[in-house]
């Protein structure tokens, strides 16, 4: 089976020239399908930068990074949109838009998909909501909600499309102890139900159990790769 996620050789830096900065130090790493994989490391040490060249949302400069089966260095503008439909997305800062409600904030996620008509929209978002416990709450706008409402919309928003990877910047970063508990337990089973790969970027220690394999990263490099205490099922 191939692998969801293949990096090999991979380098980044910022700037040019003189000004060149390496973040990201021959890079290899293989992530199987249905497999949830932590990524840890201190401020700085190029866990965001890694994460946010495998959704797409840099160019690629050296190496191979190779996900969903999708070359990116070198892919064109289209083969990136269509990767990133194939993804979903949940970050620190839920980025949901204000002026819209829940339900309206969870369908934009649905818009690349023309073969659904509007109502067909409406019906997945408020059926991933109910899922994520926000049946209840699906008009209401999030300034209504609290944190960890706001990021269970994000939750129903990355998982709606289903998507074949789940990319997760510090998902619990903002949310108190339980909160983040129940954030991560939910990303965790739905994925297991939409039979979806998980990379969870984190600093809580007190959700690595979630994973089946936790990645240490320092420097720009990964160092070092362990098994949690209990292991994910």
């Amino acid at each position: 089976m191939e692998p969801v996620v293949n990096i090999q050789g991979l380098h980044h830096a910022f700037g040019k020239g003189q000004l060149s900065k390496p973040v990201l130090l021959d890079i290899n790493l293989a992530i199987q399908p249905g497999e949830i994989v932590i990524l840890t490391g201190p401020s700085g040490s190029g866990k965001t930068t890694l994460l946010s060249l495998m959704g797409g949302l840099r160019s690629a400069q050296q190496g191979s990074l190779r996900i969903l089966d999708q070359e990116l260095l070198g892919a064109t503008k289209r083969q990136l949109v269509d990767l990133r439909s194939r993804i979903g997305y949940i970050f620190q800062a839920h980025n949901l838009l204000d002026c819209l409600t829940a339900q309206e904030n969870v369908r934009m996620a649905l818009r690349l998909r023309p073969s659904l008509s509007y109502d067909e929209r409406t019906q997945l978002s408020t059926a991933m909501l109910d899922a994520v416990g926000l049946g209840h709450r699906i008009n209401y706008r999030p300034e209504n909600l609290s944190g960890g409402q706001k990021q269970r919309v994000a939750i129903a928003r990355a998982l709606v499309t289903q998507p074949q990877l789940i990319l997760a910047d510090e998902p619990t970063a903002a949310l108190d102890s339980q909160s983040g508990r129940d954030v991560v337990q939910l990303m965790q089973r739905l994925a297991q139900e939409q039979r979806c790969t998980i990379l969870l970027v984190t600093h809580d220690n007190r959700i690595l159990d979630i994973a089946h394999r936790i990645i240490h990263m320092e420097d720009g490099r990964l160092i070092r790769t362990e098994r949690p205490a209990v292991a994910a099922v």
